[in-house]
């Protein structure tokens, strides 16, 4: 028998969501609320700017949600668009079964599903416990290329109760492309989400 949802008359059922998108603040006008947006950066503005945007924007995506899946989710798509010249942003997590990384929500192309602590620049990122900062991923000593297109990448271990329990995984096509900036900005919304999320 083939099931309901196969038809090609299939309708789904419609479902409310309790919640679309979270209320933030618009600066602009005091006082007023609205839907997130995605807003273009003044090209103008630096990066301090565009991550002090990005912090209270990752803010009211968690208000009144601590799911650590839905969160990460909502937040590597923040990341995917607003951030320039990514092509992957998301995450791995800890395995407890395993000991290694299993991947979580991301943005961009099929990713390698799971990683060994010390293995690639998100393995080292839990095994030195800090931040990875790569300008150019084929010079990294044991890289693993998931997307052949990724040229530089910046990783940053999450943190909670001194334990890693995770990484944010950025790759970009540019070399170069992320740089002590970026590394601030990204550890602020890392710990944002720890702090915003049941894990």
């Amino acid at each position: 028998m083939i099931p309901k949802w196969r038809h090609a008359s299939y309708e789904p059922p419609l479902v409310e969501c309790v919640r679309p998108f979270p209320e933030v603040r618009d600066q602009s006008t005091p006082g007023k609320d609205t839907m997130y947006q995605s807003v273009a950066t003044d090209p103008a503005a630096g990066k301090a700017e565009l991550y002090g945007e990005l912090a209270s924007q990752l803010k009211g995506l968690l208000a009144g949600e601590r799911n650590a899946i839905a969160n990460a989710a909502n937040f590597s798509a923040l990341l995917f668009d607003r951030l320039p010249d990514l092509n992957w942003a998301g995450f791995y997590f800890m395995d407890r079964m395993t000991g290694g990384l299993v991947v979580g929500p991301f943005q961009g192309k099929p990713a390698c599903v799971r990683i060994a602590v010390g293995r690639g620049v998100c393995g080292t990122a839990v095994a030195e416990r800090r931040t990875m900062l790569v300008p150019d991923v084929h010079a990294f000593p044991g890289h693993i290329a998931c997307d052949a297109a990724s040229r530089a990448e910046i990783v940053v271990p999450l943190v909670q109760n001194s334990d890693v329990i995770g990484v944010l995984d950025l790759d970009s096509p540019m070399l170069g492309r992320f740089d002590r900036e970026d590394q601030t900005g990204l550890e602020r919304l890392a710990a944002i989400l720890v702090e915003g999320s049941d894990f």
